[in-house]
């Protein structure tokens, strides 16, 4: 039920894909109008953008594609994408779709028109901008969920092995292998599905060979191939190691050293290609990344681990000890980590509650936040039954103590407490305290009913741990491929400053009751948004405000829209109360122009006025 949870999640739950750049302008700019035709379309993002082989589709008024020369970079200037057009383009409106790939791997689509000449009587319909395929996008994040959990495995159950040495590490061998098949897989899974996913197409089009010959020329794709090299490096250490495991000895220091380089390596291989590697400060940003990256796959790993040894061997205390204090560290790197790249990703505390990566970051942050609760419980469990087990030991000691003294004190023997160990007639101290003549349970023996009690609520704790960080990892998969704060704003002043359409905010200032002889007259302004202020289906939201700027509630809004030159409407926005604000979840406007929107505002039963405003609405 908790993977198919998971399925549901990365499948339904992350939405598209979102990426760090926005298109900064545009040379013809949307909409307008330019007396010749244009050598080339020029568009400029506000980083550096991959292209694909079909970054650029151009249609002529009749809505057929033009032949147009490869798309390149103008200038050789990374940030922009260039394609030539041919000699008679000829007279109208013609549409340009685009579609390239961020800097931080994730591809970006749009449209736009322009015309030479005169427009089209009747302009065409801007092509579909889906950035991907629904199918393909869920596979890779599927793909990209199980990565980071195979490198969890992988990573955290060797740095266990490692740093607590455990005595038998034989039931963590195939923890090792199955992190390492699962990484190996789903690395090559994510390599062949790179291509439908940055041109939106199905996933039957994994297969094919030209899609991959790109994708290995690209920075994603080098690093998905480097991530396989130090994966085959990994294999050749484990074999190296194989006996030593199977023996239950700790590695060597050179495989030690070895290890830490491989692993380090592998998270370079994710910050190297996703949101680190655009945006500010790239250097801290991917220094971060990677030690955030290993210290969860150290915790969550360790994890795993220690669950693993709980329901297949014996745990001593102390390798519970080690781990406890290995998490420690690893909560210290993942809490100072996270809040630079939190620091880095959002750029205002708003950004936390107004965009999807603000919210999804909080979601994350409150089942980290249950995750650390469950290792608090843990580690006071810990320390309950190593503090029982110091006072089971003392209390066998002093007892082997008296026992020791009863020969002299009886004369019934001569030998001392070792010449009775020498010869065999009393067993040595292991197990804890026993009768002369009585042989003493050997080490490992079954533990105490307040040990047993104490190791089956360290289980269940461990077992919480691990399932909470399950859900863990699904929003980090989710994070990296949602646009983070900081971007979104760069994007909306990017949009803004290159004239492309964004929400339109229209304030629509109110007076009532001033004209009448001794009324009190009421003012105030009504703030409207329609987003995104385009021909179509539009959000409405209408905030009033009073004349001190603080909020109004009045009981009654209505707001129209009609477009004079084409006689259409007046069209009623049917708006409702919402507790504070007035909203309409759909407003139709189905030709662009210079619309009149009317508002009408009720204060009493008998007072209300009307104004009106022109707004602007683009194709």
């Amino acid at each position: 039920m908790l993977l198919g949870t998971v399925l549901v999640l990365l499948l339904l739950g992350g939405g598209p894909a979102s990426a760090h750049a926005a298109l900064r302008g545009a040379d013809p700019a949307d909409g307008s109008v330019v007396r010749t035709a244009p050598d080339a379309i020029t568009l400029t993002f506000t980083e550096s953008v991959g292209l694909l082989d079909d970054s650029f589709r151009v249609f002529d008024p009749d809505n057929r594609r033009v032949d147009t020369g490869a798309a390149g970079h103008a200038d050789g200037r990374a940030d922009t994408a260039r394609i030539k057009l041919p000699a008679k383009l000829g007279t109208g409106t013609f549409t340009v779709s685009w579609r390239v790939v961020s800097a931080d791997s994730h591809p970006i689509a749009g449209a736009f028109t322009f015309s030479v000449g005169t427009p089209s009587a009747t302009p065409p319909a801007l092509p579909g901008t889906s950035v991907e395929n629904p199918a393909t996008g869920g596979l890779f994040n599927i793909g990209r969920y199980l990565a980071y959990l195979a490198a969890a495995l992988l990573i955290g159950t060797a740095a266990f092995i490692a740093v607590c040495r455990p005595p038998d590490v034989r039931p963590l061998r195939r923890l090792l292998l199955a992190g390492w098949w699962a990484l190996a897989g789903s690395t090559v899974f994510l390599l062949l599905l790179r291509g439908p996913y940055e041109t939106g197409t199905g996933p039957a089009q994994a297969l094919d060979p030209s899609g991959l010959s790109r994708t290995l020329g690209t920075r994603p794709g080098l690093a998905l191939v480097a991530r396989l090299a130090l994966l085959a490096a990994a294999a050749a250490l484990l074999l190296w190691q194989r006996k030593a495991l199977g023996e239950g000895r700790r590695p060597s220091r050179a495989a030690l050293l070895t290890g830490a380089t491989l692993a380090t390596g592998l998270a370079l291989t994710w910050a190297g290609a996703e949101h680190a590697s655009a945006g500010i400060q790239v250097p801290v940003a991917m220094t971060s990344t990677v030690l955030h990256l290993l210290a969860m796959a150290v915790w969550l790993g360790g994890l795993a681990s220690l669950l693993t040894l709980f329901y297949r061997a014996s745990v001593p205390s102390r390798v519970v000890g080690r781990f406890s204090q290995l998490a420690g560290v690893s909560v210290t790197v993942l809490v100072v980590t996270g809040v630079y790249q939190s620091w880095r990703g959002l750029g205002s505390v708003s950004a936390l509650t107004d965009t999807t990566y603000g919210r999804v970051l909080l979601a994350k942050l409150v089942a980290v936040t249950l995750l650390l609760l469950a290792g608090a419980r843990s580690r006071r469990t810990v320390t309950r039954e190593r503090t029982a087990r110091n006072v089971t030991v003392e209390i066998a000691e002093k007892q082997e103590a008296r026992e020791a003294r009863v020969p002299e004190r009886v004369g019934g023997r001569a030998e001392s407490a070792a010449d009775g160990l020498a010869d065999g007639t009393v067993d040595a101290p292991a197990g804890g305290p026993s009768s002369p003549g009585k042989p003493r349970p050997p080490a490992g023996a079954a533990l105490t009913p307040a040990e047993d009690a104490q190791r089956r609520a360290l289980r269940r704790s461990v077992l919480a741990e691990v399932v909470v960080s399950v859900v863990v990892l699904v929003f980090t998969t989710v994070l990296t491929g949602t646009l983070p704060g900081r971007a979104a704003a760069e994007a909306a002043t990017a949009e803004q400053s290159a004239g492309l359409p964004v929400a339109s905010v229209t304030n629509i200032p109110f007076t009532i009751g001033s004209g009448s002889p001794g009324a009190r007259g009421v003012s105030g302004k009504v703030q409207v948004t329609l987003d995104p202020g385009r021909v179509g289906d539009n959000g409405l939201q209408a905030v009033v405000y009073g004349p001190d700027g603080g909020f109004v509630s009045i009981p009654e809004l209505r707001i129209s829209f009609s477009l004079p030159d084409q006689d259409i409407g007046p069209l009623d926005a049917k708006v409702t109360d919402r507790g504070g604000y007035w909203a309409a979840d759909t407003v139709n406007l189905p030709l662009p122009g210079t619309w009149e929107m009317k508002v009408t505002v009720r204060v009493s039963e008998t007072d209300q006025v009307s104004e009106s405003k022109p707004v602007e609405i683009v194709r």
